[in-house]
């Protein structure tokens, strides 16, 4: 399996910064996820990490299989699943805690931030559940974050207004990797 610096290494190979910070976001909550649901942290973690690690590089038909064969034999199977399974567009459908738990720290993430963009510092410290709560509600707010994804959170034991606070606070801890 991949070391943590192993792992940094591949992410910065990616070109986009804004790609890297929300690769780094949703690895956050992964991490807190995986803390909070009793499951590996650091298989969590990764594949948080690198699920969009070929994101540049492929059609998004194929965004997600190509970061697993990227990975094979670096990351166990589940998290292989995991990282086919965030995109719907691959064909591979989400079974697993681990599966939704990506895809809905994938969606959580792009919310959060949006939300912290339009707080008058841009910071996350500024942002609440509250706010959350409202934005999740605003279809025309960050519309192309899908909130039907945030609510497969159900899926593996929590409800929207806990999944949120958890992803807030995670993200929190790294703020100023997220510049924000």
């Amino acid at each position: 399996m991949l070391s943590e610096k192993e792992a940094e290494e591949l992410l910065n190979k990616v070109k986009n910064e804004n790609l890297r910070k929300h690769m780094m976001a949703v690895a956050a909550i992964m991490r807190k996820l995986a803390s909070q649901l009793n499951e590996d942290e650091k298989i969590w973690w990764l594949a948080g990490l690198l699920h969009d690690i070929d994101y540049e590089s492929v059609d998004m038909n194929e965004h997600g299989l190509r970061s697993a064969e990227m990975l094979e034999g670096k990351l166990p199977e589940e998290a292989l699943h995991a990282i086919k399974a965030h995109n719907e567009m691959t064909g591979v459908k989400a079974e697993s805690k681990m599966d939704f738990a990506l895809r809905a720290s994938d969606a959580a993430s792009g919310l959060i931030v949006a939300a912290a963009l339009v707080m008058p510092n841009k910071k996350l410290a500024e942002v609440k559940i509250s706010t959350l709560r409202n934005k999740f509600k605003d279809k025309s707010f960050a519309r192309r974050v899908d909130r039907n994804r945030i609510m497969e959170c159900e899926k593996f034991g929590m409800e929207l207004e806990e999944f949120l606070s958890l992803s807030l606070d995670a993200m929190r801890k790294i703020a100023d990797k997220l510049g924000l």
